[in-house]
């Protein structure tokens, strides 16, 4: 629910509220793997020859820890500010009374809080690393050989519920003020942009829940009744050399099975953290709405795809050389799916200064012009409209506008300098405003097509992760366990870091405050941005596919 729920619907928000770029929210997203990898074998060596199911109450201890300091930063922070009603309009020249200008106090030190957020990342990691390798290995090491697929599945499956609950409870929190009351000078509601959402409240409330776990972990026996003999009846399917830690590297069918699971998890960890930044930028929805809806279509896919997968090994008794051909299978299918991106994408509405220039006046990127020039305008506070033109402007300032009407919570500007003509014939509305508050509403109607293409793409993708895991566990213990270390630094790592990295590079308006600061990302190119995530993914996956075929012609050579 933390982990994998609550953190990636949280990343847009902790973006824009602590000035980081995805670059650095995709780092936040690997600390839990970093720790992970470092303490796998750790864990897995003591915990091999301890107490399991105390180490679980280890983990579940270490869990609420990492969630309750993942919280600390909104409470640390201050209240949000979010501008100054002296930028909403246009100002005469000399009857400006404030100077835009940076100052020592005006400089921010909100990003420093990325060393908390990675902080909390890595408390989580410690209580992970315990859960799902020795938790997996207990599994495998009480049920017979034919049924650990489908116990492993379920389990996975399981370890879906929790995400499942976390985009859809923390999208519903986004819709909550992040300081819960909204101050009474603000007319703002969740369709503003500079709107933040509680963030916050899922992870105190996964702090409160999950201590009291610890309890019921410790009760349960070091060994559930009949191990040993289910234990005696298992044999390994390895080529064996003789040498439990050299054969990682010797073994050419594991190696291929590995880097195969790395480019699979490459794309799952960077798609899971990123989805709801895709769908809010993609199809122009509220963080609160992207959040839920991702959660919607990613985590029952991924468990509709581990869970038939793994009915699939268990009823057909694969073994490995079967379940690679299983992989190959649905790995061509979703590289077919994952063309969604060619033609379900959506380009950007007209902004000017970025998209296009003002009425022919002024240059791209630069979002003054001379219908603003004498307007003082500060880029620094980000309160979009749209026109009667139906151009998007950076602030009503940046628009030309002298003189506004709030209407039914809704701001109305008027004597806009920059704004030109409708292209369409003018109606009623037209007489009486120049321009809304907010962004103008996007004419993309690709979503549903986005979802339905994801979704599928998603279930074959996820039909490999529980064959694989199964085909690993075929080989000794340790084996097993340096292939999650390897699987981590190679995979589930580098991932988020590798599509904030392209998610960054699409950005065409870059928060900036009056000290020159660089922050979160207002506007991406989404159609760099579309083909950039399709590249990598399609890149990946064929890397998946190749080792996989590398994987049958060694296994039929040997």
């Amino acid at each position: 629910m933390v982990v994998n729920g609550l953190i990636n619907i949280s990343i847009s928000t902790i973006e824009k509220r602590y000035e980081l770029n995805s670059s650095l929210t995709g780092l936040i997203s690997a600390s839990y793997d970093i720790s992970f990898c470092i303490l796998a074998l750790f864990v897995s060596f003591f915990g091999e020859r301890g107490h399991k199911p105390r180490w679980l109450a280890f983990s579940a201890f270490m869990l609420g820890l990492g969630s309750l300091i993942f919280s600390l930063p909104h409470f640390s922070s201050g209240k949000y500010h979010f501008g100054t009603k002296l930028e909403d309009t246009c100002q005469i020249p000399g009857t400006r009374s404030v100077n835009f200008t940076c100052s020592a106090s005006g400089v921010s030190s909100l990003s420093n809080y990325l060393y908390v957020f990675i902080l909390g990342q890595l408390m989580l990691g410690v209580g992970g690393t315990p859960l799902y390798t020795l938790g997996t290995t207990f599994i495998d090491d009480s049920v017979a050989k034919h049924k650990s697929s489908l116990y492993i599945g379920i389990g996975y499956a399981m370890s879906l519920l929790g995400p499942a609950v976390g985009y859809v409870l923390g999208g519903q929190l986004l819709n909550i003020y992040i300081d819960i009351e909204i101050p009474e000078s603000t007319k703002m509601d969740p369709d503003d942009p500079r709107w933040l959402g509680a963030w916050w409240i899922g992870f105190l409330v996964c702090f409160v829940a999950t201590w009291p776990l610890i309890i019921p972990f410790s009760c349960f026996p070091k060994y559930l009744p009949g191990t040993a003999k289910i234990q005696s009846e298992k044999i390994s399917e390895t080529h064996d050399d003789g040498s439990e830690l050299l054969i990682l590297v010797k073994n050419p069918v594991l190696m291929s099975l590995i880097v195969a699971s790395t480019s699979e998890a490459l794309v799952a960890t960077g798609f899971a953290t990123f989805l709801p930044k895709l769908i809010e930028n993609q199809f122009g929805k509220t963080s609160s709405f992207s959040a839920t809806l991702a959660g919607l279509v990613l985590i029952p896919a991924a468990a509709l795809g581990q869970v038939v997968s793994g009915i699939l090994v268990s009823k057909c008794k694969m073994d490995c050389k079967s379940i690679i051909k299983f992989m190959i299978g649905t790995c061509s299918v979703a590289l077919l799916l994952n063309t969604v991106f060619l033609f379900a994408k959506c380009g950007n509405e007209p902004f000017a200064g970025v998209s296009e220039t003002y009425n022919g006046t002024g240059m791209l990127h630069n979002l003054t012009a001379p219908c603003n020039a004498n307007c003082g305008c500060s880029r620094s506070i980000y309160y979009p409209v749209c026109g009667r033109d139906e151009v998007q402007y950076f602030s009503p300032c940046f628009a030309g506008c002298a003189s506004l009407v709030i209407n039914k919570m809704k701001k109305m500007y008027h004597n806009c300098s920059c704004i030109g003509k409708p292209e369409r014939q003018a109606g009623l509305e037209d007489l009486f405003y120049e321009a809304v508050s907010g962004k103008c509403p996007t004419q993309c109607k690709l979503l549903p097509l986005f979802l339905t293409f994801f979704f599928f793409t998603v279930v074959f993708t996820f039909m490999a992760v529980t064959p694989t895991t199964v085909a690993i566990l075929r080989y000794t213990f340790w084996i097993s366990e340096s292939s999650y270390m390897l699987l981590c630094f190679l995979g589930t790592i580098p991932g988020p870091i590798l599509f904030g990295v392209a998610i960054d590079s699409s950005c065409t308006l870059w928060d900036i405050n009056d000290c020159n600061t660089k922050g979160a990302c207002w506007v991406y190119d989404n159609e760099r941005m579309a083909y950039l995530l399709m590249g990598i993914s399609k890149w990946l996956l064929h890397i998946k596919y190749m080792y996989s075929v590398i994987d049958i012609l060694t296994w039929t050579a040997t």
